[in-house]
Order: structure tokens, then C-alpha cells, then sequence
């Protein structure tokens, strides 16, 4: 079967499982890597890369920018998971060409960040859903500093023209917490000449700021407020990627969901910015451990463990949100399996993912006979009605894809998932997984 024709059909698991297995490296993790290795000074020896779709186009992007990648650590150097990147020590060449970066915004956003701070014209775009997608969350703040982004429309949609430039310093309130604007304004920062500062409205993911310390940025952290004073050009240092707690994910809620099933993920990175979904099925009722072995290179990782049992619905709002956002289809699945309600508010960033993520997962769990009423900002279900096979449209939403293949395991009948080929963008290997775990129960 082609790659664009794929489709995934997955059967009732009606019996407890047991499993131990690791998640591929992290993606958040690997975009940043490869960036700041690219733009270090000397070579950086990364393990644990994750070789998807998505880090493959920022890695091609540094390429184009003048870093050296050698994959032939690898087993298939198409894609690699162990390789060396020789840095450009901040001379950051014209990558002469379009840059593609397919699927990924965070690609986008970051990458964008470095390309502003450097004397010329850029072009960076991506797939039809990244194009969609809007981008005036970090062109304001790339402005305010001195360069130039065109983008389509009054959103700033991709394909977006960046005029770089000498940018200058800017201490910059965020309307909206986001780690990705966030990265975006520190990267740029980091090769301007004076003082940058961040101010968040609430937490966001902190790899950025882990990762700079890595690679000896100097980056100070006040409460809310990230600051950075530049230029600085990054020094090489090895980096092991730690597992993707987003990709756990998947299978946590699996095994939460399940009376009677045990799962240990091991090599999980723990960084607490991260593993609010640990806190969300905790309330719900799951027995979940964490068990913290590492974390030499700025990244806690280790181990996590779930028995499953019934679940209870809960309220997934606020603060807590920048933190679960990639989770929360997942967490919606869980909430259609628990018993009584479960309601997610201040989501409304799920409309401008990869799809309308909002509007899909109510879609698609009412497809499978879930109860589920939309909000602008997220949906109310309630939960423990019985779930039957549907067709599943993922729209090329890789999350989407595999937050349905999970419920598909607790539905009746056939649950048939079309246009999977998106799952390559985070989480190369799911399918074969999923089948292992079937072949199980």
C-alpha cells in the first residue's frame, strides 16, 4: 500500500495486557537539537534522535544552512536515531532555497527565528495543512525586533517571505502562552546583540531553555520571565533524546483504560513541564508511577508504570493546558471510556493545529456513539456509553490517527482509520507497535 493511501483497521483488545517497551525520541527535543547543534560551534553527537517526518525537515533545513550531518551511525541513515551534526558557529549560510518544513509548525516557528536574525531573504513553507495554519503569533514579535515576515492574509498563513536583518532586543509579553513563540523570539535573541526577554502568562514547555544551558547559552529564568543576552553562539556538547511522553501517551491511556493492564515505558523524558497527563490520569483515577534514572544532559528521564482500572471524568482547564495540549485527543478518548463527565476548557489553540483538533475529536467520538457537546474552546463529554467502530477520517492529523486507533481498542467491531501515513510525522513505528499489543491481549 502506498504511503498515501495508508490506512489502519483496528479490532476490539477485550482482555488485560502487559507490555514494556520504550517511545521514540522526543520530538520537541529533536527540533531544538538539531537546531542548536546546527548553529553550535564544533560537532554534537545526538542519540535518541527521533527520525520522523517532522525533524527530518529541520534537519534538512540546517543542512541547507550550511551544518553537516553525518548519519552513518545509524542502522538506516534514511532515518536516523544516532547521528553527528558539525555546527556552523553562528555563520548561518542562505539556505538559497525554499525551506520545506512539511508538516511541522514547530519547525516553522523555530527556524523562522533563526532566519530573521540574518541579512537575507528566506522562504519558508510547508504541506496544504501547515499552510493553513496561522503564523502572526511570531511575526509580531520578529517585526517588533527589526525584520520583515510576509505571510498570506491578515493571519500571516505560510508560505511566509522573512526579510531578515540586525535585529535589535525587545522584551516581549506573550498574549497566549506558547513554547513554540516562546523558542521562537530566544533563538532570534540569541543572535542579537543585547538583552531578550520573554514574558509568559503561564508555564510553557521549557526544552528551549534546558537545551541553551546544554550548549552553554546563558539564559536566566524569573518566575515567568526568560531572559538571554546575545549574541551567543552555541558550543557543541552530546545530547541523548529522551522517550516522548506525547508519544506514551497513547499508550498510557491505553493501559489506564483497561482493568487489569500493566505497562512500563521505560526511558520516558520526565521534564515536569511535560507530564501533566501523569496528573490528569491520576485524578481520573489511574494507578501511574514515575520513576525518575537520569538526566544528565538537562532532560530528567525514566520510567513510567500503569495498572489499569476504571476511570472517573475530570475538568482539564487553565493553567494547566500549554502543558497537555498535544494530549488532550487522547485525554478526550480517556474521557469517553471513564465514568461521568469530563469537560476541557481554554483549548481553543486545538482549532489551529494540524486540523481543527476541537472539531474533529467531537466528530469522531460521536461517530463511535460517544455523548460529547463542542465549546469554542474544548468539549464536555460524558463518559462510560459503549463505543462502536467507526470510520475514522484523520484529515492528515497524526494525533488525530492515533488517539482513534486507541478508542478503536475499546469499541465493538471494526474500527477502520484512513490517511495514517501522517503518523510518520511523530511516531514512526506506532502501527507495528499497536499490532504487537494486539497480538497480545
Amino acid at each position: 500500500m502506498s504511503k498515501s493511501t495508508r490506512s489502519l483497521e483496528v479490532r476490539p483488545c477485550r482482555e488485560p495486557w502487559e507490555a514494556s517497551f520504550c517511545v521514540p525520541g522526543d520530538k520537541s527535543i529533536s527540533h531544538r537539537v538539531a537546531i542548536l547543534a546546527g548553529l553550535a560551534r564544533g560537532e554534537t553527537k545526538v542519540t535518541g534522535f527521533l527520525p520522523s517526518d517532522d525533524c527530518l525537515c529541520t534537519l534538512a533545513a540546517m543542512e541547507a544552512m550550511g551544518a553537516e550531518v553525518d548519519r552513518s551511525g545509524s542502522a538506516d541513515p534514511a532515518r536516523p536515531e544516532t547521528l553527528t551534526i558539525r555546527g556552523v558557529a553562528g555563520e548561518v549560510r542562505d539556505p538559497g532555497a525554499l525551506v520545506d518544513c512539511g508538516n511541522s509548525g514547530t519547525a516553522m516557528r523555530l527556524l523562522a527565528g533563526v532566519l530573521a536574525a540574518r541579512p537575507f531573504r528566506s522562504e519558508v513553507a510547508g504541506d496544504r495543512s501547515l499552510n493553513s495554519r496561522p503564523m502572526r503569533r511570531i511575526a509580531l514579535p520578529l517585526e517588533a525586533m527589526g525584520a520583515q515576515v510576509a505571510g498570506q492574509g491578515e493571519n500571516c498563513k505560510p508560505p511566509l517571505v522573512i526579510e531578515g536583518a540586525d535585529l535589535r532586543p525587545i522584551t516581549y509579553d506573550m498574549p497566549v502562552a506558547s513554547a513554540q513563540v516562546k523558542s521562537c523570539i530566544l533563538l532570534a535573541g540569541m543572535l542579537t546583540r543585547g538583552r531578550t526577554v520573554v514574558r509568559q502568562p503561564e508555564v510553557t514547555r521549557d526544552h528551549t531553555e534546558r537545551l541553551f544551558a546544554h550548549f552553554g547559552v546563558p539564559v536566566s529564568v524569573d518566575g515567568l520571565d526568560v531572559t538571554l543576552d546575545g549574541p551567543v553562539v552555541p558550543m557543541a556538547r552530546d545530547v541523548t533524546v529522551p522517550g516522548d511522553v506525547s508519544s506514551a501517551a497513547f499508550w498510557m491511556v491505553a493501559a489506564a483504560a483497561r482493568p487489569g493492564a500493566r505497562l512500563e515505558l521505560r526511558g520516558v523524558g520526565l521534564n515536569p513541564t511535560r507530564v501533566g497527563i501523569v496528573r490528569v490520569l491520576e485524578r481520573m483515577g489511574a494507578s501511574v508511577a514515575m520513576q525518575v534514572d537520569g538526566g544528565d544532559d538537562g532532560e530528567p528521564y525514566g520510567t513510567i508504570r500503569i495498572e489499569g482500572g476504571p476511570l472517573q471524568g475530570t475538568e482539564i482547564a487553565g493553567a494547566e493546558i500549554p502543558n497537555v495540549i498535544d494530549e488532550i485527543p487522547v485525554l478526550a478518548v480517556a474521557g469517553a471510556l471513564a465514568n461521568g463527565v469530563t469537560e476541557i476548557r481554554d483549548a481553543e489553540e486545538l482549532r489551529v493545529k494540524e486540523s481543527d483538533r476541537i472539531r474533529e475529536v467531537v466528530t469522531r467520538l460521536r461517530a463511535m456513539g460517544a455523548a460529547v457537546e463542542e465549546f469554542d474552546d474544548g468539549m464536555r463529554i460524558v463518559g462510560g456509553r459503549p463505543l462502536s467502530g467507526a470510520e475514522i477520517e484523520s484529515h492528515g492529523d497524526h494525533r488525530i490517527a492515533m488517539a482513534f486507533a486507541i478508542a478503536g481498542l475499546f469499541a465493538e467491531g471494526i474500527t477502520r482509520i484512513t490517511d495514517t501515513a501522517c503518523i510518520d510525522t511523530s511516531y514512526p513505528g506506532f502501527e507495528e507497535r499497536l499490532a504487537m499489543l494486539l497480538a497480545r491481549s
